[in-house]
């Protein structure tokens, strides 16, 4: 168990720091800016990595939502799911405490820039209202888990679910970044509110809420109208 959650523990840093680092780092850099399709990939990139590396330890989590919707599709035993969760918030707020430490040493920082949080909103990047964050982050995870289930599905040609995991989390993210700037994780949203706090903390209510409830219907979907017809093919 160790190993495992120490695994998650790396997978979820390099999520956040990667993907939420390029973000506050390179996403407006001046000249060079990598723009909302780059850290769009960066997520991916850091999913798809760390599924190789450590996912044979732990199976490559690294977001309570995807271990709660493993759990609902019977892959995952529930005694490990708050083992699990604590290490994948703690890998969170680590990597914001490291991003933090970097980007605050150049001149003009301020987290009033959002430091990558989520938010609806006046804290969403196109204003988009609460309801609508809460729908896009609710589909998009059911879905992020009907990948997740489908391609680690029995029958499934082994080795290759890490390319489209991190395929569609890169699709996700391509998708939401404009509404809720894409949590789908509520470790990852946990670790940026409490830098940012004040609203993002009030408004992290949604980004635990809405990606469980989404990960618990892509759960049930895949495993009771498709599983079967998975293993059948």
């Amino acid at each position: 168990m160790q190993r495992k959650l120490t695994a998650e523990f790396l997978g979820t840093f390099l999520l956040v720091f990667g993907g939420c680092g390029s973000a506050v780092l390179a996403a407006a850099f001046p000249g060079f800016g990598i723009g909302l399709t780059g850290v769009s990939i960066a997520f991916g990139l850091t999913v798809l990595t760390m599924a190789y590396a450590v996912g044979p330890i732990s199976g490559g989590h690294f977001n309570p939502a995807v271990s709660v919707g493993l759990m609902v599709g019977g892959r995952f035993p529930s005694r490990d799911l708050i083992p699990y969760i604590i290490a994948q918030v703690a890998g969170a707020i680590a990597a914001a405490a490291v991003l933090y430490m970097i980007a605050s040493g150049k001149d003009g920082f301020s987290l009033a820039g959002g430091f990558a949080a989520n938010g609806y909103g006046e804290h969403s990047p196109g204003k988009y209202s609460m309801a609508a964050g809460l729908v896009a982050e609710v589909v998009l995870t059911a879905f992020f888990l009907i990948i997740i289930l489908g391609s680690t599905d029995v029958g499934v040609a082994p080795g290759f679910a890490p390319l489209p995991i991190g395929l569609g989390l890169t699709l996700i993210h391509l998708i939401s970044i404009p509404i809720t700037n894409t949590s789908v994780n509520p470790a990852r949203s946990t670790g940026q509110a409490l830098f940012v706090g004040g609203w993002a903390l009030e408004q992290l209510w949604l980004f635990w809420a809405a990606p469980i409830v989404g990960a618990i219907i892509g759960a049930v979907i895949y495993t009771k109208l498709l599983a079967d017809a998975a293993k059948k093919a």
